[in-house]
């Protein structure tokens, strides 16, 4: 009778697994793999080896808190020469003496999560189990069977892999970036993923269900939609905000990554993190989906329409100076972002498999819950409001069209003949490149073309009362050479008459601060004209001087000025409208890097920003952080204030962990100049060997 087979010591060979499956920065000393996809363990055994026909090895995987094999959350396997695919399964691949090299490999639709792994071993009548250790097992955007395989290798690089992107904001007509370090990979990024799944209402309701359908990348985006904002007190992870009172957290715009807001939520126990806004909801979820290895990005929607009553009409009222009149409840904000993330959708009739927009950001509910998404983009193209999830809210969002009524003190309305195009330039960062990638034509066909009138009939709402006529008085503002913050500058009404006849009209021009969302402060610049003669077939510019001492006491850190022209023809009483906002530009934040960027060796970098201002800035901070480059964030104050003209510098010294291309990110703050943004692309090469 051969005698017991006894483990001495195993290994998981966390750093060749983590290697092959993409998770090495991940892993740190714990085994991180990807499903579908074999990863390979070692067995030591003492006083003599595996002998194949006398020992029966067999494995057990488990994850939950109540671990089922119907469920999908528990799998017991033994060794076997024929593996199956649709199941967990262990194979020998060699055998050395007294230790034995095992590959295991779990199904490309296992559950997602922190596994609990045991060997059994037995022999004749004896046998005896082994706690091996846990594992962490994430989706796999490389494995053609899983509901996330992205066919481009690029494309998986950049939407699962990469920590550093680009995010659009700033205004339709002035596009600015911003960069952001998702760093998914960083410490601790994935246990506090993995925390969040476990936060979720839908955990603690029913632990045994939530966890069988971990395997559901459309489940997993609900979830991570619903928990990155906490409005529905499920111990979410931000707090949104949106009336520039920041002081008992920290300002929307400060924030350049994921890393330190994940890692706030998870230090003070799940207490929401203030402060939010969209682009941030939309970063954090980006981070933990990518973290759980589902292909995702950041897309910013210029002119998004937030339509709260669902008949795709924004309608905005206005008095006869261009003040706003009684508000709506549907807004629309400068720009808007959400996230999108690649997977099959077999839940739904085929087609509508690709990207799929989530929404984080707290508008309106969805099932009971503050989350939106996962949306089709191709169903929001295609005008198929009836599919899930939230087609019709993210369908206005870049579709709703806008009506202004123009407010008479008799308390009569008139409508303008403007409508104000929703939905533009939808943009992401391009693959592989610092570029942006314009995607409005995958959510809408081109404005105006027979496709897209057929899917406006098809969503129920007729847009045709509100084509221009190209006769009559046509009206648009113009922008001067650049707005710099400091600097006064000019707008202009461009009034086009296209009729063959002399009309006279009365012109206001009013400027006003903003915020991205589409709120209004004080005025900072007006002009109101009675008596505008227009020419026939003619054109006439009329300029308004906006002054830095009227707006800037009163802009927000969104940088925004909305300019109203209205155009009243004294003879018809016909009202045109024209609507634009101005982006006030920051000063550039400059980065040298000093010496050769080397793989664990010392690198400085320089960074620094001129007071454009006429009065000095006080408390200011440089905030700088980038994965793979800084550990964690690295804040420089100054103590000295910066001067007009005069330049803010400091020098950091940063230890490179990680070869290969990273970004340096900069934040500036300072009581006059808020949320500067700057950063830096830095090659780092690899420690000579």
């Amino acid at each position: 009778m051969a005698e017991e087979l006894v483990l001495e010591t195993w290994d998981l060979q966390c750093e060749r697994n983590g290697q092959e499956h993409r998770t090495a920065e991940m892993g740190g000393q714990q085994l991180v793999v990807r499903r579908g996809q074999p990863f390979t363990i070692t067995l030591h055994f003492s006083g003599r080896g595996y002998e194949e026909g006398v020992d029966k090895l067999a494995f057990n995987v488990e994850t939950g808190p109540c671990p089922i094999e119907t469920s999908g959350t528990r799998s017991h396997f033994a060794v076997t020469d024929f593996p199956e695919e649709s199941s967990w399964n262990a194979v020998i691949q060699q055998q050395d003496g007294d230790s034995l090299s095992v590959s295991l490999c779990s199904p490309p639709s296992a559950r997602i999560g922190r596994y609990h792994l045991t060997l059994e071993t037995s022999t004749s009548y004896q046998g005896s189990s082994y706690h091996l250790g846990d594992f962490i097992l994430l989706f796999n955007a490389w494995h053609p069977e899983d509901t996330v395989f992205l066919r481009d290798e690029d494309e998986r690089s950049e939407y699962v892999l990469a920590q550093q992107g680009l995010i659009y904001q700033g205004a339709c007509e002035y596009i600015t970036t911003t960069p952001w370090n998702f760093g998914q990979f960083e410490d601790d990024i994935l246990s506090i993923c993995l925390k969040l799944l476990d936060t979720n209402p839908k955990f603690l309701r029913d632990q045994n269900r939530d966890c069988s359908r971990r395997n559901d990348p459309v489940y997993i985006g609900r979830v991570v939609s619903a928990m990155v904002n906490c409005n529905d007190e499920d111990r979410g992870v931000l707090a949104g905000r949106w009336d520039n009172c920041y002081e008992d957290g920290t300002s929307p715009m400060a924030w350049i990554g994921s890393v330190d807001i994940l890692k706030r939520w998870q230090k003070f126990g799940c207490q929401p993190v203030k402060y939010g806004q969209c682009w941030v909801f939309a970063a954090v979820a980006c981070t933990v989906l990518r973290c759980l290895g589902i292909p995702s990005r950041v897309v910013t929607n210029y002119n998004s329409a937030h339509d709260t009553n669902g008949n795709l009409v924004i309608d905005r009222y206005l008095s006869e100076t261009g003040e706003e009149e009684r508000r709506s409840r549907d807004m629309i904000w400068n720009f808007h972002c959400w996230v999108e993330s690649w997977m099959a959708r077999p839940d739904l009739a085929p087609g509508y498999d690709g990207w799929q927009a989530l929404d984080p950001t707290p508008q309106e509910k969805s099932e009971g819950v503050f989350c939106c998404g996962p949306a089709p983009v191709r169903a929001i193209r295609e005008g198929d409001l009836q599919l899930r999830y939230d087609v019709p809210f993210v369908f206005a969002e870049v579709n709703a069209d806008v009506v202004y009524w123009v407010v008479r003190q008799d308390g009569s309305q008139k409508k303008s003949t403007h409508s104000s195009v929703v939905g533009k330039n939808i943009s992401t960062k391009s693959v592989g490149r610092d570029s942006r990638e314009d995607i409005t034509h995958t959510y809408k066909y081109p404005e105006g073309s027979e496709k897209e009138r057929e899917v406006f009939a098809k969503a129920e709402h007729e847009k045709s009362s509100l084509r221009e006529e190209d006769e009559g008085l046509h009206l648009r503002i113009k922008l001067s050479e650049g707005a710099n913050n400091g600097c006064d500058f000019d707008v202009f009404a461009v009034i086009t008459n296209n009729t063959d006849t002399e009309r006279v009209c009365r012109l206001m021009l009013c400027a006003r601060t903003a915020s991205y969302s589409g709120s209004v402060g004080p005025q900072c610049g007006m002009k109101d004209l009675l008596n505008v003669t227009l020419e026939p077939r003619a054109e006439k510019c009329v300029p308004l001087r906006i002054l830095y001492e009227k707006y800037g006491e009163s802009l927000t850190p969104d940088n925004i000025i909305k300019v109203v022209a209205l155009l009243t023809e004294h003879q018809t009483g016909d009202v045109v409208v024209a609507v634009r906002d101005v982006y006030i530009q920051n000063p550039q934040i400059k980065i040298r890097v000093l010496g050769e960027p080397m793989q664990q060796r010392k690198l400085v970098a320089e960074i620094s920003l001129v007071n454009p201002l006429g009065a000095p800035l006080n408390n200011c901070v440089f905030v700088v952080e980038g994965a793979g480059l800084t550990e964690g964030q690295q804040i420089k104050e100054l103590e000295e204030p910066v001067e007009p003209q005069a330049e803010a510098k400091v020098r950091l010294d940063l230890v490179p962990r990680q070869a290969g291309l990273r970004k340096l990110m900069v934040d500036f703050e300072s009581d006059k100049l808020r949320g500067v943004k700057g950063y830096r692309n830095v090659i780092i090469a690899p420690q000579p060997k």
